[in-house]
């Protein structure tokens, strides 16, 4: 593995969840690999679990790490080519490529502006990175997608599914279900998600979310959607609950109801389903702080094998360059 920006850069995505659930059960297992090995760690917007997870994981190979954010712990960096830098003292040209000479991976972590939806999906910020730099680039989200991320939720549906435990013909039912928020958010970690979920046969995956809110069919593309959450939720295995502005209307709230939030009653609807968030979370606005507090959630274990998808990762590439 050269670079990891999704889940094309996967042989086998089996095997890579196999490898991350039995380096959770011996995290120690290759602390020898990251001798004298640094992974810097690059963060255009803010992050909780991304930075930990990513730091404990560079921690159980043996790797040094360094953290910058970007604008904070650094000169203000101009993105776009061409400009006459007035208001920038340095360009991520030459931000990147200094960076890389002081690590032997580098994970950055972007984020979209959510008004050019071109220029957005086209993933021109990190086709810059990946150019300026000189050694492997990883994900940790970009302005379409958080591989990182959705390896550690397919590596929790595996964890706590019996559909993968002795060749059980039926299929387990994933519901990746919109939920409200305040703020317009990416499609990133739903994004994803899709394309994630889509490479295992052994799950059927539901979308639901308001008119209007269809992501790309880059991603979306023969999975079953309804605008009918309740319809969706019947004898579900998994709920997931993730908020995303529109696509349709790039980056806009359309919905403003708090009919989609995810409640008790609604889950009783499903086959005692699991619910998944990513977190961070607002409560009693996404959802009701019965279902997020109830034995049913997953969400702390998701978080928890958020170190072991970062791990494998960095693994993968510290391989790849022995």
């Amino acid at each position: 593995m050269k670079n990891f920006f999704s889940v094309e850069d996967v042989i086998n995505v089996y095997d890579l969840i196999k490898e991350a659930i039995d380096l959770k059960n011996n995290p120690y297992k290759f602390y020898h690999i990251g001798k004298n090995k640094t992974i810097g760690l690059v963060f255009f917007n803010p992050s909780l679990r991304t930075r930990i997870s990513c730091q404990k994981a560079a921690f159980n190979l043996g790797c040094n790490i360094w953290v910058l954010n970007i604008h904070k712990d650094s000169w203000k960096i101009e993105m776009n080519d061409g400009n006459i830098m007035k208001s920038t003292q340095e360009h991520l040209k030459e931000a990147i490529s200094v960076m890389s000479l002081y690590c032997d991976i580098m994970a950055v972590r972007t984020f979209p502006n959510l008004i050019d939806r071109d220029y957005d999906y086209k993933e021109v910020i990190f086709n810059k990175i990946l150019t300026y730099s000189k050694i492997p680039v990883i994900n940790m989200e970009s302005a379409t997608l958080h591989p990182l991320q959705s390896l550690a939720d397919v590596m929790t549906i595996v964890e706590c599914s019996p559909f993968f435990l002795n060749n059980n013909k039926k299929k387990c039912k994933v519901v990746l279900s919109w939920a409200p928020h305040i703020k317009p958010l990416p499609q990133s970690v739903a994004n994803s998600f899709v394309q994630w979920i889509s490479k295992i046969k052994e799950i059927d995956l539901t979308i639901t979310f308001p008119e209007k809110y269809d992501l790309s069919k880059k991603f979306s593309n023969g999975i079953y959607t309804t605008y009918n959450q309740e319809e969706a939720f019947l004898n579900a295995d998994f709920i997931y609950a993730k908020n995303w502005s529109s696509y349709i209307h790039y980056g806009k709230i359309l919905c403003h109801s708090t009919d989609w939030m995810i409640t008790k009653n609604k889950m009783k609807l499903t086959n005692n389903a699991k619910f998944m968030h990513c977190l961070p979370v607002r409560r009693n606005m996404v959802v009701e702080d019965s279902v997020l507090d109830s034995p049913s959630s997953i969400i702390l274990k998701q978080a928890e094998n958020r170190i072991y998808s970062s791990q494998i990762i960095f693994l993968k590439i510290l391989q790849s360059l022995s």
